[in-house]
């Protein structure tokens, strides 16, 4: 049987494979601004970004915001949570 291996890990499986190590690093840093676009809207009414393909849930912004600041406020596991930066 061969072992092999498949180099070709996406960033979305990465990110939410819940058998992934816990030391995985993160994209992003508690506390760092980035400059984003926001792609979606969540359920809640909050807007998505990505880095790197890592989720960021963004509080008052909309799809329409195409580029905005925004400073890590909380880093979970398969996401991060962001403020706007005004």
């Amino acid at each position: 049987m061969s072992s092999h291996v498949n180099e070709k890990t996406t960033t979305r499986s990465r990110y939410n494979n819940k058998n992934a190590p816990k030391d995985t690093a993160k994209p992003v840093k508690l506390g760092r601004e980035y400059d984003v676009k926001i792609s979606q809207t969540s359920y809640r009414g909050d807007g998505i970004a990505k880095v790197r393909g890592f989720v960021i849930f963004v509080k008052k912004t909309k799809v329409a915001d195409e580029n905005v600041k925004i400073k890590i406020t909380h880093i979970a596991e398969t996401y991060a949570l962001a403020d706007l930066i005004v």
